[in-house]
C-alpha cells in the first residue's frame, strides 16, 4: 500500500471532502466504515472515503492540514483529478452571481468541490437516478459492483471496482431487476452494450462543444437532458453544465423565474446564463444547500 498527503496549503480555496462525496454528485465513493449518507448535510468530517479507477483502489480522507490518500498506486495527481482539489474555488465563486441564495449555499458549503467520476460509472450511476433519492442510489451502484465488479485486494479485504461495460452488457434484464434496478435494469444494459461495442462512447462526446455534447450523450438509452447534464459535469469536466433536477426546478421557480425559458434548452441557457461561468459549481451548491433543508 502506498500513502500520501496533499497540504491543504497547495489547494487553491478551501476543501470539504466530506460534503464534496455526500452531495449527491457522486455514487463510486463510499465510506469503508459503511456510513455513507448516515447524515443528511454532514460536512467537515475526517472519515475515509474509498472508490476503485482502473483496478486502482483509492481511499482518501480530510484532516486539519491536509487531503490524505492511501492506495495500491501513486494516488496523488488522481486524488486531485477525482476530488476537484485542481480547481480555485475563490476565482470560481468570484465570477459567479451573487444573491442571497447562492451566498448561503456557499457559504453553508464552504469547499464543497466538483469531482471527476470515471465516464461509465457516472452514467450508469445516474440512469439509475430517475425518481431516486440519492441513499437508493447508492444502494443500487453497491450492488452493481458486488455482483459484477472485478475483485481487487486491498488491505487485507476484498474491495470491488465498478462493473466494466462487457460485464453489465451481459446480464440480463431479470438479473439487474434483482439488483432492485426496476424500470431502470434495461436502460443500464443497453447502454452497458452500446459502451461495449463501440457504438457510442465517451470519446465521441468528450471535447465537443456543451450543447451538442449533451445532445450526444442523450443517445444512450434512458439518458434525457439532466442525466446528461450530470454525466458533463460531474464525469467530463464541463463546468458550466446545469442538471436541471427538481430542487434546480424550485429554485428557478422561486428564485429566478425570468430563467424559465418553457422548455430544457431554453431553460439551461437563461440559468448558465445567470450563475455565470461555472453554472454547474453554484447549481451543485444549491442543490446540497436546498436538499438538505439548510434554507428552511
Amino acid at each position: 500500500m502506498e500513502r500520501g498527503a496533499i497540504p491543504l496549503s497547495e489547494i487553491p480555496g478551501p476543501v470539504d471532502v466530506q460534503a464534496t462525496i455526500e452531495s449527491g454528485q457522486t455514487y463510486l465513493w463510499w465510506r469503508p466504515d459503511g456510513a455513507t449518507y448516515d447524515a443528511l448535510g454532514a460536512s467537515g468530517g475526517d472519515a475515509w472515503y474509498r472508490t476503485v479507477v482502473d483496478g486502482d483502489v483509492v481511499d482518501a480522507r480530510q484532516t486539519a492540514d491536509a487531503v490524505e490518500w492511501r492506495s495500491t498506486t501513486d494516488a496523488d495527481p488522481l486524488v486531485r483529478d477525482l476530488l476537484g482539489l485542481r480547481d480555485d474555488l475563490h476565482e470560481i465563486r468570484a465570477v459567479g452571481t451573487t444573491d442571497d441564495l447562492t451566498d448561503a449555499a456557499w457559504d453553508a458549503y464552504e469547499g464543497l468541490r466538483i469531482v471527476q467520476d470515471p465516464f461509465f460509472g457516472c452514467l450508469v450511476s445516474f440512469i439509475c437516478s430517475a425518481q431516486m433519492r440519492v441513499e437508493r442510489i447508492f444502494a443500487m451502484q453497491e450492488a452493481l459492483r458486488e455482483t459484477y465488479g472485478d475483485p481487487v485486494e486491498f488491505d487485507g479485504e476484498t474491495v470491488y471496482a465498478f462493473p466494466e461495460p462487457d460485464a453489465l452488457a451481459a446480464a440480463t434484464e431479470d438479473d439487474l431487476r434483482e439488483l432492485k434496478l426496476g424500470y431502470r435494469a434495461p436502460y443500464v444494459q443497453r447502454t452497458a452494450e452500446m459502451v461495449a461495442s463501440g457504438e457510442l462512447t465517451e470519446r465521441d462526446i468528450q471535447g465537443r462543444a456543451y450543447e451538442v455534447a449533451r445532445d450526444e450523450l442523450t443517445g444512450f438509452v434512458g439518458v434525457g437532458d439532466k442525466v446528461a447534464d450530470c454525466v458533463l459535469l460531474f464525469a467530463l469536466g464541463y463546468l458550466e453544465a446545469v442538471p436541471l433536477d427538481t430542487w434546480m426546478q424550485s429554485a428557478i421557480e422561486d428564485h429566478y423565474p425570468d430563467c424559465d425559458g418553457g422548455n430544457y434548452a431554453e431553460t439551461s441557457r437563461a440559468i448558465r446564463e445567470r450563475l455565470g461561468p461555472y453554472a454547474g459549481y453554484t447549481q451543485t451548491y444549491l442543490f446540497h444547500y436546498l436538499r438538505s433543508g439548510d434554507d428552511a
